[in-house]
C-alpha cells in the first residue's frame, strides 16, 4: 500500500492559502492525505493581536478564529488534491454543529484536524475538530465553495 501522506511547512502553506499575517492561522501541516484528511497546528502565543482586546487580563482565543483556523486547514486539504490553483479561492460558505468545548489560551498548541472531505461540483464539506493537549476544544462541519479569483 502506497503512503501518499505529505507535510507542509510555512512556505508551502503560504503558496496554497491567500491569508497573511495577522490572519494566517495555520503554522504547519504534519499530515495530509489529499481527499481524505489533514492534521495541522497553530502555536497560540501571547503576541497574537486579538489578545489585546479579547480579553484584557484574561486572554482567550476567540471562537470564530478557532473556526477560521479549521477552515484554513480544510482549505489546505482541498488544495492539496488540486492543480492550477493560481486563479482559485476557497470561500467559507457554512458551518453546522458548531460546539466549543474548552478555552484556548496563550501557550496552547491548537491541533487542527479535518476529515471526511466530500466534493460535489464546486462545493466541499468536511468534519473539523480542534484539540488542545489531546482534549477537544471545538468541532464543526465546514462547507466551502471553490470560486474564481477576481
Amino acid at each position: 500500500m502506497q503512503d501518499n501522506s505529505q507535510t507542509m511547512d510555512i512556505q508551502k502553506i503560504l503558496s496554497l492559502l491567500p491569508h497573511r499575517y495577522p490572519f494566517l492561522l495555520v503554522d504547519r501541516v504534519v499530515e495530509c492525505v489529499p481527499g481524505s484528511h489533514i492534521r495541522a497546528y497553530k502555536n497560540v502565543t501571547f503576541n497574537e493581536p486579538f489578545f489585546q482586546g479579547h480579553f484584557p487580563g484574561v486572554p482567550i482565543m476567540p471562537g470564530v478564529l478557532i473556526l477560521e483556523a479549521l477552515a484554513q486547514t480544510g482549505g489546505l486539504l482541498a488544495a492539496a488534491g488540486m492543480e492550477n490553483l493560481e486563479n482559485k479561492l476557497f470561500l467559507f460558505t457554512g458551518l453546522d454543529g458548531v460546539k466549543f468545548r474548552r478555552q484556548v489560551v496563550p501557550g496552547d498548541r491548537l491541533d487542527l484536524e479535518c476529515s471526511n472531505m466530500r466534493m460535489k461540483l464546486r462545493l466541499c464539506k468536511m468534519e473539523a475538530r480542534a484539540f488542545v493537549d489531546g482534549k477537544l476544544a471545538a468541532e464543526a462541519q465546514i462547507t466551502a465553495a471553490i470560486g474564481d479569483r477576481p
